[in-house]
């Protein structure tokens, strides 16, 4: 496993979903703010993103724009388009104006994913509220086949079309981030969660937390794995990851284990040794410490 790929598993939850928008100007739709991420691509003709706060984005065919956290939004062939409509109260769906413009059409694909965002993982929170990726030829290629691949999947649905689309979406959230992360260093140094992936030595030791969350793990283990003194490396990961390494090794055990907890049927023995433990009672006390429930009232909790 890698960091990015746990920090999307860990919060995601039920199926993501997507949809086509075809408009004729004049336009607008809203989406309320929700729980999760959403994204929207430009296919055709241009429009304009309308965030709650700040200018609006000017949008051009084969742009990509992420709202990782959710935020309330507007989608118009012009900033000055009025919005109609009842927004949605709970589902992050789009809720169009009326559409009786005989202008220019625009086509945007988008899809939206439902997030657990209780114990988010640092690197999800230092993301922005708006992600624009603007299209630029020969850049993102990997993003853009999977966009030309869920906008067919969509146009023209066969056996099998629930389950690949729901795959295409959670490869696009991937290629997204993961095309925001490595652009954050086109500009000039790399920092936060963009400097600490570079890294070669705490990159290293943070996948193979990851890797092998129940690994019998000291300071100088994982140091010997980035190939840093004890010393060098503890200052290198608290510097970057902005926690000591087995203070993160730990935050990373109890999000894994409230995981397992929510939405499997392992026992908390099981859990306890998946995540490190050698004993039930002793995985119980660290969980209740964090948590402030134990593992089975937490478990019927969060099951409702």
């Amino acid at each position: 496993m890698d960091v990015l790929s746990d920090a999307i598993g860990v919060m995601r939850m039920g199926r993501p979903h997507s949809t086509e928008i075809r408009k004729h100007a004049p336009w607008g739709v809203r989406a309320e703010p929700f729980s999760g991420a959403g994204f929207h691509v430009v296919l055709t003709g241009t429009c304009w993103l309308i965030p709650p706060a700040g200018d609006a984005i000017a949008l051009g065919v084969g742009d990509v724009v992420c709202l990782p956290h959710g935020c309330g939004h507007a989608l118009a062939d012009s900033p000055s388009t009025s919005l109609t409509g009842a927004p949605s109260a709970s589902l992050p769906e789009l809720v169009p104006s009326a559409d009786h413009g005989a202008g220019p059409t625009a086509v945007l694909l988008c899809g939206a994913y439902t997030l657990d965002r209780t114990r988010p993982h640092p690197l999800f929170e230092e993301l922005p509220e708006v992600i624009h990726l603007p299209a630029r030829l020969g850049h993102r290629t990997p993003l853009r086949a999977a966009v030309g691949l869920l906008g067919d999947e969509i146009a023209h649905p066969g056996h099998g079309t629930d389950a690949v689309v729901s795959a295409l979406l959670d490869i696009m959230l991937l290629y997204i981030l993961r095309a925001w992360f490595d652009e954050q260093t086109d500009d000039g140094p790399a920092t936060g969660w963009a400097a600490t992936l570079r890294d070669p030595a705490v990159a290293t030791a943070l996948r193979h937390i990851h890797q092998e969350p129940a690994g019998q793990w000291t300071v100088e283990a994982l140091g010997a794995k980035a190939g840093l003194s004890r010393a060098a490396f503890s200052r290198r990961f608290t510097s970057l990851v902005g926690r000591p390494p087995l203070g993160y090794l730990t935050w990373w055990r109890m999000t894994l284990a409230a995981r397992l907890l929510r939405d499997g049927d392992a026992s908390v023995q099981t859990i306890a040794q998946r995540t490190g433990y050698t004993s039930e009672f002793a995985f119980a006390k660290a969980f209740k410490r964090e948590y402030g429930l134990a593992p089975g009232q937490y478990r019927r909790q969060a099951r409702g």
